[in-house]
């Protein structure tokens, strides 16, 4: 007889750990299992954020992100300070610094006022008494309730209650296959379900596809690198720094961020990645999984939906460092070359495309079937919204 589950959850990062911690809220005497096919929770994504608890001051009021993120950040605050995690509200500015952006920067404000969301548009005596290096701007929104968490602390803890209330956690477990409706084949052995979510992150889509589901994505990876600011220039930003979003481009651009342990990183660049887990240049490469990715590239490059082509080219530049410091310059004053020191910090946002229409999805996508429930595109701001996106991921699996 196989190993049976009231529940079982595929993705021990921050998605697949607050949906347990859900479902034991409303079913404490259920089974509940999390599956992973890494040794340990939050390896990937979740383990390699930004650390940054974000405003939601981005997302428009109809989508998935502007519901689940501002309240997500507040659980997640509330959270830490009950289990004495470290998290320090540190302020973020967003910079208008040419007058096409000025349009952005009011919606902006609009989408905090309809969010419920602290921000307010400040000039530049107010913002330099906030960041005294950041560059004047034409326009800037402050957002006070920005934040930087420890959030290798936030999935230990998780992980450590989830064991203490009896969720079964099995590592080094990789799924084969979806064998029936109620059983799964997996490495370590067949499991048997009430109810299965798919919360494997970068791999979310390919196990939707087991289930003749969301047939119509593809995810197509992005490698996000950074520097580091040197420990001489650290003084230079005292929160977070962002552009104004491009509203041509599909990604927020280069920005500035101090974490929680006082470091402050500049980044992440959005470059293709050849694999899922293609962290290095030539790391964790896998060529039957980069061919296809390839192929989806150009694509994509060839249709130029959301704006592509200039996005790789304008990306694949900020290889190089003067690049890479020239945008920085449209932030900070006084920003130069030995301000910057190397990091290995490295994480791939696992993107999803439509494969009809070759566009980016940028909101989060959840499919539903009979007794399976896939979560899919959990890209950023998921760290952040994870406790208030968890409580939609299941109130959808009991939805008839």
């Amino acid at each position: 007889m196989p190993a049976s589950y009231d529940f079982i959850i595929i993705g021990a990062g921050i998605v697949g750990l607050t949906v347990a911690r859900e479902l034991l809220s409303r079913y404490p005497r259920a089974s509940i299992a999390v599956l992973d096919k890494e040794q340990k929770p939050g390896i990937h994504a979740s383990g390699r954020n930004s650390g940054i608890l974000h405003s939601g001051i981005y997302y428009a009021k109809d989508t998935l992100k502007a519901k689940v993120c501002s309240r997500g950040a507040n659980l997640l605050y509330e959270f830490s300070r009950e289990h004495g995690i470290d998290c320090n509200k540190n302020g973020k500015v967003i910079l208008a610094t040419s007058e096409d952006q000025l349009p952005t920067m009011d919606t902006l404000v609009r989408n905090a006022k309809t969010n419920n969301i602290k921000a307010d548009k400040i000039d530049n005596k107010h913002l330099l008494e906030i960041e005294p290096f950041a560059r004047p701007a034409l326009s800037a929104i402050y957002c006070p309730d920005t934040a930087a968490i420890d959030s290798q602390a936030v999935m230990d803890t998780l992980y450590r209650l989830l064991m203490k209330d009896g969720v079964k956690f099995i590592f080094s477990c990789k799924l084969l296959a979806l064998t029936s409706t109620d059983e799964i084949s997996t490495s370590s052995g067949v499991f048997s379900y009430g109810y299965l979510f798919n919360c494997a992150g970068a791999y979310a889509d390919k196990i939707a596809h087991m289930d003749s589901t969301a047939l119509e994505y593809a995810l197509v990876p992005f490698k996000g690198t950074y520097w580091k600011l040197a420990e001489h220039a650290r003084h230079k930003v005292r929160g977070n720094i962002y552009p104004a979003p491009d509203i041509n481009m599909p990604f927020l651009g280069v920005h500035l961020s101090r974490t929680i342990s006082n470091e402050v990183y500049a980044g992440p660049t959005a470059i293709p990645a050849l694999g899922r887990e293609n962290y290095g240049v030539l790391s964790d490469l896998k060529f039957n999984e980069a061919f296809p990715i390839v192929g989806k590239l150009c694509k994509m490059y060839i249709k130029n939906k959301n704006n592509f082509r200039a996005f790789s080219h304008t990306e694949i530049s900020k290889y190089f460092k003067s690049r890479f410091i020239k945008e920085l310059k449209t932030l900070v004053t006084r920003i130069e070359s030995d301000d910057l020191v190397p990091t290995s910090k490295t994480g791939i946002r696992p993107q999803l495309i439509n494969s009809k229409t070759g566009e980016l999805e940028m909101d989060y996508i959840i499919k539903r079937t009979i007794n399976k429930l896939h979560v899919l595109n959990a890209i950023s701001p998921a760290f952040t919204s994870s406790f208030a996106f968890a409580e939609i991921i299941v109130n959808k699996s009991e939805t008839i």
